[in-house]
């Protein structure tokens, strides 16, 4: 099986783009709906790390719910980014074109939520949600990697 053929064939990417839509429809509800209402403030953190670091130094200040969405959350909910994106768009399969595309997209998110007063800008979610896409772009790679061996 070849990478056209398989990683690029019509249904894969029927099915690639239709759990994207499905995704993004997903992640718009999690980050700007449910169970979200617009502040009075603007809520925002620019120091990286300055959320992050007390939910690893001081674990035990933190109910376990709290740690693992803050954490874990931030980074399963976004391996799937790592997956699409360089499946999709052939321009972001290198690591710096990747990373610049997703940071550039949390960005975005990050922006709209203080502009809405939904949610809030925090730049340790956009190292949070990079890392997790970087685990689905490892995915990935690790996916091409085994259509070329199996090519050959």
């Amino acid at each position: 099986m070849s990478e056209k053929s398989g990683l690029h064939s019509k249904w894969m990417l029927l099915i690639v783009a239709c759990m994207a839509a499905l995704y993004i429809l997903i992640m718009g509800i999690l980050l700007f709906v449910s169970g979200r209402t617009p502040s009075m403030y603007y809520q925002y953190n620019l120091v990286p790390f300055e959320t992050i670091r007390p939910l690893l130094m001081e674990r035990e200040r933190y109910n376990t719910d709290t740690w693992v969405k803050n954490l874990f959350g931030n980074i399963v909910l976004f391996i799937p980014l790592g997956i699409w994106i360089p499946w999709l768009f052939r321009r972001c399969r290198t690591f710096l074109t990747f990373t610049s595309t997703v940071v550039l997209l949390l960005l975005c998110v990050e922006v709209t939520q203080l502009i809405t007063r939904v949610g809030s800008f925090d730049v340790d979610d956009i190292i949070l949600n990079t890392i997790g896409a970087w685990i689905g772009y490892a995915g990935f790679k690790l996916i091409l990697c085994s259509l070329r061996r199996t090519r050959n």
